[in-house]
């Protein structure tokens, strides 16, 4: 619950910086003045927002960086159980299986066949050239082309 209320405040106060420095004005934004850049002295008064936001910038990157190690300290933080490996839980779920006694083989389905096919008569040493065509029968020859 802390860590889903800590990550809440870190993208917070993230959008917040990121809001906070495209309003600010840059080093060069006195040459935009002279083109109409300079109505925000009406808006913010003669000195400008640089200093407000500027304060707001700094107060919202400080939570995030005190925000950022709390939750390393938690990321990092071993918890009451330790926590297992893959390899270890296979390891365990392999010893707590039950061991395999003589067990009776299932029944086939009534749509298999009641025996298994014989296995295929070994070929001739001299027909594994084309594994396609039967040990039996030759390959046919090949036809020339027409002219």
């Amino acid at each position: 619950m802390l860590r889903l209320l800590l990550t809440i405040v870190q993208v917070f106060t993230s959008l917040a910086i990121i809001g906070l420095v495209l309003l600010q004005r840059g080093k060069g934004a006195e040459a935009g003045a002279g083109f109409g850049a300079g109505a925000s002295g009406t808006v913010f008064g003669a000195r400008g927002a640089s200093t407000a936001l500027s304060r707001a910038t700094a107060v919202f990157a400080a939570i995030f960086m005190i925000n950022s190690l709390a939750l390393a300290y938690l990321g990092t933080s071993s918890s009451k159980q330790p926590q297992k490996t893959i390899l270890e839980e296979a390891a365990d779920t392999g010893k707590s299986a039950p061991p395999a006694g003589p067990a009776r083989p299932a029944a086939p389905p009534a749509s298999a066949p009641a025996a298994a096919p014989a296995a295929a008569p070994a070929a001739a040493p001299g027909a594994a050239a084309n594994p396609a065509a039967p040990a039996s029968e030759p390959a046919p020859a090949p036809t020339p082309p027409p002219k």
